[in-house]
């Protein structure tokens, strides 16, 4: 299946810049980053209008506010409460994954002609990134503690338009059979299994 995601709202840029790194693994400067909105492609809405089945998938995080925007800069985290950055690390560490941080449903069976639709439910940023094999993403430390040091190739290749801001949507429609592998390329303990049928 190949399907390529668009993010339908404007990144938000101080996440992007700290949170989400960059393909190179080095910090951006907040000059160097770009704000432009992405495409605008069909979302939920529009494919109910159309009479598309969809098939949705929520991107989760427990993000604090506080502490996560004091670590990695402001905006890094939109939400209300959670999981303060310090545990989150250690937590990361112990375990290699954080349950709050997860993709729902973690499996999807779906039929041709039907909508993936990517939803960023959480406050941070997230990608959903189909990928041959999982593996890390584009933050090293997150890698490390997490266990997967060897980066995916499509991780490695993101770019800012690849990234779902909280609150954003990204879809498309299967055109092909077969099963997919998609993680989030920030957070790569993130994962799930898409397998279209006829």
């Amino acid at each position: 299946m190949s399907l390529r995601f668009l993010s339908v709202v404007p990144l938000v840029a101080a996440a992007a810049v700290i949170v989400g790194c960059e393909s190179r693994s080095q910090p951006v400067s907040p000059s160097t980053v770009d704000t432009a909105p992405a495409a605008v492609v069909a979302g939920p809405a529009q494919a109910e209008m159309k009479g598309t089945s969809q098939h949705v998938v929520g991107l989760f995080d427990a993000c604090d506010p506080e502490t996560f925007n004091a670590a990695l800069g402001a905006g890094a985290c939109t939400r209300s409460g959670g999981v303060r950055f310090d545990t989150f690390l250690e937590q990361l560490g112990q375990h290699h994954s954080i349950g709050a941080w997860h993709f729902a449903p973690t499996n999807v069976t779906m039929k041709l002609g039907e909508l993936l639709v990517a939803t960023n439910r959480g406050g941070e940023e997230h990608t959903f990134t189909e990928v041959e094999e999982f593996g890390g993403g584009v933050v090293p430390i997150l890698n490390q503690l997490s266990g997967n040091t060897e980066v995916a190739p499509e991780c490695a290749a993101i770019t800012l338009s690849d990234r779902i801001p909280p609150g954003g949507t990204a879809s498309d429609e299967v055109e092909e059979t077969g099963t997919e592998l998609y993680q989030c390329c920030i957070h790569p303990w993130m994962r799930t299994t898409v397998t279209a049928r006829r």
